[in-house]
């Protein structure tokens, strides 16, 4: 009986994403390599959708490469990859994606690559690089990705554009304050986006998260609040298109239910903007950093 509630789920997933593309149409994964990323393009894989794969590190985009590849050879499921370093903002690497993706049938595009900071740190002491970083990596990366793949969207009437947002972007974060504003313009950008895009047959949808067992986060172990990539990537793909937990935030969704419940209970009791939710994430980020603080000093003792 549990098994064909799975083989009934995974139809209602392929059935809803078959609205984009038949099988062998492609679906363009940003930040693949690794966590969230290396997540959706194998379970996109499984869908039976080819991919391009793009990310910073080329022996990972070729690992997994190789490994969709051989998982699916009976699927005759194609990759692509391209190694490119979003934080270059090298026009000469979006030229050569515009050339990887003209001509292809593109379904999906999950724009995935992001970056935060590497500890919680005051504005005033964010490393210039980091804070140049994060906005070309989360902003400009994910808006000229976008500009090559949507029109060829609209021309054939039909798409996904899938980007990852975060509480960062919800909820004001001290001490993570330009990683917090560029989610929070990934947010308004994806809600005008989709609006735009809608009467072209494209869906457009920003997916919020909390915390996820990746590299990022620094979290290995996985929790009822934070699923580790395997569950939250199938979570989103079983809901695109359903707003639930997003509380009316247009093209928005909270897919995963443990987030869902997290954002349902600050927005209906606390609210996610007001002075007590900002003071309380100041306080939990300078607590991280000291702690982080400390182990650096540490970890710089034992080596010399």
């Amino acid at each position: 009986m549990f098994s064909c509630v799975i083989l009934l789920v995974n139809l209602l997933i392929l059935l809803q994403l078959r609205k984009y593309g038949r099988k062998g149409t492609w679906a363009v994964v940003t930040g693949a390599s690794d966590g969230i990323g290396k997540e959706f393009a194998v379970q996109l894989a499984q869908k039976g959708f080819n991919l391009v794969l793009v990310s910073r590190t080329e022996s990972k985009l070729q690992a997994l490469s190789h490994e969709i590849e051989s998982k699916y050879a009976g699927s005759s499921i194609k990759t692509k990859i391209l190694a490119m370093d979003f934080s270059k903002n090298d026009d000469g690497d979006f030229a050569r994606l515009k050339a990887l993706v003209d001509g292809l049938d593109i379904a999906i595009l999950i724009n995935n690559v992001g970056q935060s900071h590497s500890i919680p740190v005051p504005f005033i002491l964010t490393p210039k690089q980091e804070m140049l970083d994060i906005i070309t990596i989360n902003c400009i990366g994910t808006l000229k990705v976008t500009q090559i793949v949507a029109p060829g969207m609209t021309q054939r009437g039909r798409g996904l554009i899938l980007t990852m947002g975060s509480f960062g972007g919800l909820l004001p974060t001290p001490l993570l304050a330009t990683y917090s504003g560029s989610k929070a313009f990934l947010q308004q950008w994806s809600s005008a986006l989709g609006a735009e895009l809608k009467p072209h047959g494209v869906d457009v949808e920003l997916v919020l998260s909390y915390l996820v067992t990746t590299a990022m986060s620094k979290i290995r172990k996985a929790s009822v609040f934070v699923p580790n990539p395997r569950s939250f990537v199938k979570a989103t793909l079983g809901k695109i298109g359903q707003s639930g937990g997003a509380q009316g935030i247009a093209f928005t969704s909270t897919p995963y239910w443990g987030h869902g419940i997290m954002q349902w209970f600050l927005s209906t009791f606390i609210g996610t903007t007001g002075n007590f939710v900002v003071e309380r994430n100041r306080i939990m980020h300078e607590q991280i950093r000291k702690r982080a603080l400390k182990k650096a000093e540490r970890d710089a003792k034992k080596t010399t």
